[in-house]
């Protein structure tokens, strides 16, 4: 598939906000579709009042029900809402974390929308973002290489840097185990991805076909390395790499699904 995902989104939605926000924090994705079936199915109680909620830092109140606190916080438009939920990031304990994160992007949308008078589209993937790019998780196979070489290393490294950096992508690593390479990478939605990748893995061939035309990217989580080694043995595609676009999750919700 060659279309960038900002092509892809135009496609879903149609005419699509100009404003849009990443989730930028690495959360989990089985968190976030809890956080947001929990947010849908609670709406703001009747008496809910901002100034009467019990002390978010109490061990007094259950974890489920500080939960249902911060979805019915975010869902308010007043930056005093925004404020307690911001607070409370900074003490929240490791099991509420990520959900009071998801809860302050929530509020912080709310707030946005209604001084823009504009709704926004929320994009939340299981590797976060920046600015206008995703975190991207590549992992690309040596053909018939049981290990790259000092050589190899430097070639494919070098050439997927320069490559990036001319796409106004952001590097950020890449690990060399025996026979593959794991890249992570943040690309802006205007960038088609696939043909990046593959001009990227010609280029690297001109010095001896090392590469193999098959790769794996991804931006739900980082793999493992029995989950990359099993899918290298039994499931790469014969001829055309992972048709990626169909591995993104998105999750999007603005003002109207309240």
């Amino acid at each position: 598939m060659d279309d960038s995902l900002f092509d892809k989104l135009q496609e879903f939605g149609g005419k699509l906000p100009k404003k849009f926000s990443i989730l930028e924090d690495q959360i989990d994705v089985d968190l976030q579709l809890e956080y947001f079936k929990f947010s849908k199915k609670n709406k703001v109680d009747k008496d809910f009042n901002i100034d009467n909620i019990p002390d978010l830092k109490t061990d007094e109140i259950s974890i489920e029900e500080k939960k249902k606190i911060l979805v019915q916080l975010a869902k308010i438009d007043d930056p005093k809402a925004f404020r307690i939920i911001e607070e409370f990031t900074k003490t929240a304990p490791q099991e509420l974390k990520n959900w009071t994160i998801l809860a302050l992007q929530e509020s912080r949308i709310l707030l946005e929308s209604s001084l823009l008078d504009e709704n926004q589209v929320f994009i939340s993937t299981g590797l976060g973002g920046k600015n206008n790019m995703l975190r991207y998780f590549v992992v690309f196979v040596g053909e018939n290489v049981s290990e790259f070489s000092d050589f190899q290393k430097k070639i494919i490294s070098s050439e997927f840097e320069f490559a990036l950096k001319k796409q106004n992508c952001e590097f950020e690593e890449i690990i060399f185990e025996e026979n593959y390479a794991m890249l992570t990478t943040l690309i802006p939605f205007n960038v088609a991805f696939q043909n990046m990748f593959r001009a990227i893995i010609e280029e690297c061939n001109q010095y001896g076909n090392f590469l193999s035309h098959n790769f794996i990217v991804t931006n739900v989580k980082k793999l493992t390395a029995k989950e990359i080694t099993d899918f290298i043995n039994n499931k790469l595609p014969e001829q055309n790499e992972i048709d990626s676009i169909d591995d993104i999750d998105l999750n999007t919700f603005d003002d109207d699904d309240e």
